[in-house]
C-alpha cells in the first residue's frame, strides 16, 4: 500500500470512529436532569423542582413537554397548569400514587362512564360551592 492509500485509510478510519462516537450519544436517551433544563423550563416547573430528580424520566419528558407549550398557552391555561403543578407537587407519594391509579382505571373505563363520572362530579362541585 502506497503513502497516499495509507493516509487515505487512516482518515477515513478516523472519520468513521468519529461518526460512530457522535452517533453514540445521540442515541442515549435525554435523561432531563433539572441542570439540563433551560432557565424558562426551571422557571415554569418550579414547583417540581424538590422531587425533580426523583421523577421518572417519562414524567420529566411530559413535564418538559408542557413548559415548552407554556409560553403559547393563554394566561387562564397557564394559571391552571400552575395550581395543577403545585396541588401535585404537594402530594404526598402515597397520595400520587392513588391518583395514578384512578388515571389508569378512568382510561379504562367506557366513555359512558367517564361521562357518567363526570357529570357527578360536577353536581357534587356545584353541591359544595352552595
Amino acid at each position: 500500500m502506497n503513502r497516499r492509500a495509507a493516509c487515505r485509510a487512516l482518515l477515513g478510519l478516523g472519520l468513521w470512529a468519529m461518526a460512530g462516537a457522535a452517533g453514540a450519544q445521540k442515541r442515549q436517551p435525554r435523561r432531563y436532569t433539572w441542570a439540563e433544563l433551560t432557565a424558562t423550563q426551571q422557571e415554569v416547573l418550579a414547583p417540581l423542582k424538590s422531587d425533580w430528580e426523583n421523577l421518572p424520566i417519562e414524567r420529566r419528558r411530559n413535564w418538559v413537554g408542557i413548559a415548552n407549550r407554556y409560553p403559547k398557552m393563554a394566561q387562564v391555561e397557564q394559571e391552571r397548569v400552575q395550581k395543577r403543578m403545585q396541588r401535585w407537587a404537594n402530594l404526598s407519594p402515597e397520595q400520587r400514587a392513588r391518583a395514578r391509579e384512578n388515571y389508569r382505571r378512568m382510561a379504562k373505563a367506557s366513555a359512558e362512564k367517564r361521562r357518567r363520572l363526570r357529570q357527578q362530579w360536577a353536581e357534587y362541585q356545584a353541591q359544595k360551592a352552595r
